[in-house]
């Protein structure tokens, strides 16, 4: 039986893995994955890296090193998942390769920290680009309101840009936009915008936890349960429809086509957070949901095998748009307004994030600490 992974390819979907570690890259798991087709890039976030950190001892005796050179815990950790990011990239680079630059993308992830700063989002992003050196890195950058110009810019620099944390589609609209912004500034500059790459990671699975909490919240308090538990389910898949009913629109229009006559290439939509929440779906509920041309799947380990065993990969993307808007329309009558979940899970998003890299910071502390000891 073919390969559901190799499938999704074929139907214009690109598989990356939502992990990394180092025993990931040095025990050859990842270049075997790699190999044999199931994934096309990679991505990672602070919590990845704090659980790879505190969860083995793939770190011990390089944290062991560098503290011992009198490094601290943020330089220490820089160390870590730069390293760690480059030999991905070096396990991916035939990926890259092979597609001509339009694939093979290895992502890290700019400090939380700098969520709301514009020019220390810039500042690290170039610092990033520059220490990893390898042209299929991505520079990931959360859909904040300050993150925007720093896309643009990043942009027109000339860097690869992943754009995290997307959970609106007046949000993702602006994240187009800055990516459309970007391409111009550097094409008026004189400077060439193809090999460019960047990808939305518009947010799934968040989506629905948060809104049938909401949902429960209201059958608790009296409400119609027959009506409410039906649409449970639905809130995340139909958002992430019309982004990609949005993504289309937005990508057809002659500003575009003026820079792809350039050798500009559209900015793909990552599907986030695609691991099922709710033990009452289906393992790959939201991967089988969102199959269609020009996208990414960033997928967490388990997701992957799972899909790999028994994923049914076809076209179904676009399936059903106006049922999508339906959805929304049903969540906006028993008063759930996706512009308040969407804020909230970006203000949620960002937050997480920032707690994962304090207890980053500590776990890496704390090996230091027990190294000296």
């Amino acid at each position: 039986m073919k390969n559901p992974l190799v499938t999704l390819q074929s139907l214009g979907q690109s598989p990356w893995h939502d992990n990394i570690r180092r025993g990931l890259l040095t025990s050859g798991a990842l270049e075997k994955m790699v190999q044999a087709g199931d994934i096309t890039g990679l991505t990672s976030n602070p919590t990845i890296f704090e659980q790879a950190i505190a969860q083995s001892s793939d770190y011990s005796t390089a944290i062991a090193e560098l503290a011992r050179e009198g490094k601290s815990p943020e330089e220490i950790f820089d160390r870590l998942s730069t390293d760690d990011i480059r030999a991905a990239a070096d396990i991916l680079a035939p990926v890259f390769k092979r597609t001509n630059s339009a694939d093979g993308f290895v992502s890290i992830e700019v400090a939380p920290y700098y969520a709301h700063d514009t020019q220390m989002t810039i500042a690290e992003a170039r610092r990033l680009w520059k220490v990893v050196d390898r042209p299929n890195l991505m520079i990931k950058i959360p859909a904040t309101p300050a993150g925007l110009p720093a896309i643009q810019q990043c942009i027109a620099d000339g860097m690869n840009v992943n754009v995290t944390l997307i959970f609106s589609l007046q949000r993702y609209i602006e994240v187009m936009d800055a990516y459309l912004a970007g391409l111009e500034e550097r094409l008026a500059a004189g400077k060439s915008v193809k090999n460019i790459a960047s990808v939305a990671s518009f947010f799934v699975s968040r989506v629905d936890s948060l809104v049938e909490k909401m949902l429960d919240e209201k059958i608790q308090a009296g409400g119609n349960a027959e009506k409410l538990h039906k649409l449970k389910g639905q809130a995340a898949i139909a958002n992430a429809k019309l982004a990609y009913a949005v993504f289309k629109k937005q990508f057809a229009p002659a500003r575009f086509q003026e820079l792809a006559r350039e050798g500009a290439r559209v900015q793909r939509p990552l599907w986030a957070s695609t691991s099922t929440k709710n033990p009452a779906y289906p393992d790959v509920y939201y991967v089988e949901a969102l199959i269609g041309p020009d996208t990414v799947n960033t997928m967490p380990p388990q997701t992957i095998v799972a899909y790999k065993d028994h994923g049914q990969p076809a076209l179904r993307l676009e399936d059903n748009v106006d049922g999508a808007r339906q959805t929304i329309a049903n969540l906006e009558t028993v008063g759930i307004r996706m512009d308040v979940v969407t804020q909230q899970l970006e203000t949620e998003g960002v937050a997480s994030f920032n707690k994962s890299f304090d207890m980053l910071m500590k776990v890496v502390k704390e090996q230091c600490t027990a190294t000296e000891a």
